[in-house]
């Protein structure tokens, strides 16, 4: 169906947001032919709160919500005032466990901030600004839940968190990044080429970009269908290691690292699992990097993996990069 047809088809008006839905193509490739895969809903409360449907590309392959939500009323998703009071409690020390099992796959790319600027894009209540903070990095944030960002300024790591757009906040837009992160926030991008490239550009030369976010390859949504975790409220774009190399080639990136993801029980030793089956969901994984996560570490410069000790996983980009690469360093 063309994103008209396939609108119409799904229109309801009952559902939540949907007087900000529009139809969209996919950004990635401007493909306008989609195919309808799924329709994930809240299963948590007898009035669901949230519904949408998923639907791939036929031109790139990228699955993601559509109708989509308009860009300019995307901060309707999180206005309630609630995100911050999601983020805290058990959560909090399940995304830390998260972040330090994410940058250990990378050696010693983040091990250390001294002398390092950082961007946290999506920094909500500064809980991964703390322990960059702790590492030496100079922390900036930005995130567009106003009661996160009230919550992170009241801690030491937060003096440099913003409510908004990077290119809203002066000292940000001025770019210079060593290090820009997002946890688990492209799945939330209404335009995610366009953001990543404007993240490119505020990359300082050999800077990185990494990202977490959940993987449309996985064992799990190949399981669970509607039911995959993936699908969540705020979840507009779902990528996989072969999509996701093609989102970071338009933005003007020259190479990806991607390692796959076994689990925290795998990763941190504490999988009920014996060894012998831990072996094979490992192999299971690794044959196209099917973990329900993917992590990647972008670089500009396509020879960025080899100055770090990375090659391995690492895919070189076909795009651009090198005219990205001198447009940066001359900036």
């Amino acid at each position: 169906m063309s994103p008209e047809q396939h609108a119409a088809a799904v229109a309801d008006p009952r559902r939540p947001h949907a007087e900000i839905e529009v139809p969209i193509g996919r950004a990635v490739c401007g493909g306008r032919r989609l195919q309808a895969l799924f329709h994930p809903s809240d299963s948590r409360h007898g009035t669901p709160r949230w519904d949408y449907h998923v639907v791939r590309c036929a031109g790139c392959g990228f699955l993601f919500r559509h109708p989509g939500i308009r860009p300019e009323r995307l901060g309707d998703l999180y206005s309630g005032g609630n995100y911050t009071k999601f983020l805290g409690g058990e959560y909090s020390s399940e995304r830390v466990q998260r972040y330090e099992l994410t940058m250990a796959a990378f050696g010693s790319l983040f091990a250390s901030g001294a002398g390092r600027r950082l961007l946290d894009f999506g920094c909500g209540n500064g809980l991964f600004l703390d322990l960059a903070h702790d590492r030496g990095f100079d922390c900036y944030g930005v995130d567009l839940a106003p009661d996160a960002i009230e919550t992170a300024r009241r801690k030491p790591s937060g003096n440099n968190a913003h409510l908004g757009a990077p290119d809203e906040v002066p000292e940000i837009a001025a770019g210079g990044f060593q290090v820009i992160t997002m946890w688990s926030v492209l799945a939330h991008l209404a335009r995610p080429v366009e953001d990543l490239t404007m993240l490119r550009r505020l990359l300082a030369p050999g800077g990185v970009l990494l990202i977490l976010t959940v993987n449309a390859n996985s064992l799990l949504l190949k399981r669970r269908l509607d039911a995959w975790g993936g699908f969540t409220r705020n979840h507009l774009l779902f990528s996989s290691p072969q999509t996701q190399p093609l989102l970071l080639e338009r933005a003007g990136f020259g190479a990806v690292v991607m390692p796959p993801w076994y689990g925290e029980p795998i990763e941190c030793g504490t999988s009920s699992l014996t060894p012998r089956a831990q072996r094979r969901l490992r192999r299971a994984i690794d044959r196209g990097n099917r973990g329900g996560m993917l992590r990647s570490a972008a670089f500009i410069d396509p020879d960025g993996p080899r100055r770090w000790g990375l090659m391995q996983h690492t895919r070189r980009l076909t795009a651009d990069a090198q005219s990205a690469k001198a447009e940066t360093t001359m900036r």
